[in-house]
């Protein structure tokens, strides 16, 4: 069976010489499921953890006068005056200089949904010689009522009519390095390339991390999104929930609050950000007045709260949420909700298979039917994939995940062969022997002319694939060469693991009592894994590996029409059976043969 597309979709590109930019597309699409859930669940927690650890309100004394409740000053429908403002320092007072106003807009009703209350500019920003030189720029943008000036100095001014807010158009990033894979037969022109490439650095890149702490620059949003709240709530001077009074501006006269404005960047993506430089000239800047819902805002800001939390355990990665806001943005949206549904269904199923397959090897006592030489087999592929993702600084809980099935799949190798620890020389050394009910039968010999076979194309493919990626991808190194080139042919050629079992029912001319609950629970996984192909961003070495278990699930089938079902024959499970009007006499014949093997 091909590796858990949870585990192993962070893999497949980047063995086929991808970046680290694409490493974190295969972990967002692996994970998209999960992360779903996660954010999910995170939210659900927030919001009963507000509900149940909120301060409780002290019991209302009738004799005391009721709690003042603060009130938004402006009314909906409310006609606003705004000016965008563009300076280097975070404080702004310069309301007359005409070079520092970006943009006016009059007569923007607020809270109103209607297209006037959208309004939109673009312009081209020429940055100064201090912005390129990782230089500060702040976005103020004030609102007032219509007709009413924002400068303190003018004489018409009043508090009461007018708001602001501040917020950086640069904010700052490390700075991206030159890509550390190179030709390792070096190649003049592949170098080249690899000069010209980057990748971000990342606090997880210990390689880059021993050349010393990374720099930080400027870098330039190119959408400012500026939304004002619908939020007409009357709340208790001191009951403000928290995760709203950090954005409320009380008015100290009144003690009532203005109009919260949001910086809306839910949807700015690291991509989309601009390196700021000497050499650039110019910059595109793209800005939008609108409102929100409060509910819609209260989400945008649980969701990144999710993400951050994610990242602070280490199970998402900094690029991963962007990859799941762009499954968003380019997909289509019932097809998203359709996939979100099936991807809890996946977990269930993913789950019950693993729950059967453990039951089975627990109770397996034959080996009779089953093909020892797979099971290696598949041990040697998952810890294959498990040093590669280690190799390439992967998010611990893929790591975990995938530590763990190295260690089920060494463990089934305990229950399909003898193992023994042979003290005999200087370093203890573990050696393996078939058991006995496989080796006294025909399985053993079709397993081993099945394995002889496919060893030979398997190893032209590798061998092929290997200098193909020598010659023609960069590396970090010759491990990492090493590496990458096993972990594609997995991917690749992983269907050879599954073909010894076809082989021995074709020679047997039998597919026994094939386990059909298990069976199911994977093929239904395949199914789906077929829907992400089609709707996620992944490698294409991954797709083609989710398409391939398709084709060998069909061969089953085929068997199971074609041969008949000889239930005296054990199955590659270790299960057999006997038909109720079989003869009694044949079956104790057949428990003698046993006891004397």
């Amino acid at each position: 069976m091909a590796p858990p597309a949870g585990e192993t979709a962070a893999v497949a590109e980047a063995a086929a010489g991808g970046d680290g930019q694409q490493q974190q597309q295969r972990q967002a699409g692996g994970g998209f499921g999960q992360s779903i859930t996660g954010i999910i669940r995170i939210a659900v927690f927030c919001y009963f953890a507000s509900k149940f650890f909120s301060p409780k309100q002290k019991p209302v004394d009738p004799s005391q006068p009721p709690p003042h409740l603060m009130s938004n000053l402006f009314h909906k429908g409310e006609p606003l005056d705004m000016w965008f403002y563009l300076s280097e320092n975070d404080k702004f007072n310069d309301f007359g200089n005409d070079g520092a106003l970006v943009w006016h807009e009059t007569n923007i009703p607020y809270a109103v949904w209607k297209p006037e209350s959208t309004r939109t500019f673009s312009m081209k920003y020429y940055p100064s010689e201090a912005l390129k030189n990782n230089g500060s720029l702040y976005a103020h943008v004030f609102f007032a009522r219509s007709g009413f000036p924002i400068d303190p100095n003018d004489p018409e001014y009043q508090p009461l009519n007018c708001f602001g807010r501040t917020h950086p158009v640069a904010t700052y990033l490390p700075k991206r390095k030159a890509d550390k894979k190179k030709s390792l037969l070096g190649n003049p022109k592949d170098s080249a390339e690899s000069s010209a490439q980057v990748e971000e650095v990342d606090g997880n890149d210990s390689e880059l991390q021993d050349e010393g702490p990374a720099e930080w620059i400027s870098y330039w949003k190119p959408n400012v999104t500026i939304n004002l709240v619908d939020d007409f709530t009357r709340y208790p001077q001191h009951g403000v929930p928290p995760n709203i009074a950090p954005y409320i501006q009380v008015e100290p006269t009144t003690v009532n609050y203005y109009p919260i404005v949001f910086f809306n960047e839910f949807w700015l993506l690291r991509d989309k950000l601009i390196a700021i430089n000497e050499t650039v000239s110019e910059l595109p800047l793209n800005i939008e007045v609108s409102p929100i819902s409060m509910t819609k805002w209260q989400l945008f800001e649980q969701i990144e709260q999710s993400f951050q939390v994610h990242r602070s355990y280490g199970s998402m990665l900094d690029g991963e949420s962007d990859e799941l806001k762009r499954v968003f943005l380019e997909g289509n949206p019932y097809l998203l909700g359709v996939t979100m549904c099936v991807s809890m269904l996946h977990s269930v199923f993913d789950f019950l298979a693993f729950k059967n397959d453990i039951q089975f090897w627990n109770k397996n006592k034959s080996m009779e039917g089953l093909s020892a030489k797979s099971v290696v087999l598949n041990f040697i592929c998952q810890f294959i994939i498990f040093l590669y993702l280690l190799d390439n600084d992967t998010s611990w809980m893929i790591l975990a995940s995938s530590g763990v099935g190295v260690c089920i799949e060494f463990w089934k190798i305990g229950k399909a062969m003898r193992i023994e620890v042979d003290r005999s020389g200087m370093i203890p050394r573990l050696r393996f022997h078939d058991r006995e009910s496989y080796a006294r039968n025909k399985t053993k010999e079709y397993d081993d002319m099945a394995i002889k076979f496919l060893s030979y194309v398997l190893l032209l493919l590798v061998a092929g694939f290997a200098i193909y990626s020598l010659a023609y991808e960069r590396h970090k190194s010759w491990y990492s060469w090493i590496l990458s080139s096993l972990t594609s042919c997995v991917y690749m050629f992983g269907f050879i693991m599954m073909c010894p079992q076809l082989f021995i029912n074709y020679k047997l001319k039998s597919v026994a009592h094939l386990p059909w609950r298990q069976m199911t629970y994977k093929f239904l996984n395949t199914i789906i894994d077929d829907l992400f192909a089609f709707v996620i961003k992944m490698p294409m070495l991954h797709r083609l590996s989710v398409f391939r278990d398709d084709i060998i699930f069909l061969i089953y089938l085929y068997q199971r029409w074609v041969y008949p079902v000889d239930k005296t024959r054990v199955n590659e499970f270790g299960f057999g059976g006997e038909d109720d009007s079989a003869d009694p006499k044949k079956i104790t014949d057949q428990e003698d043969d046993k006891k004397t093997n």
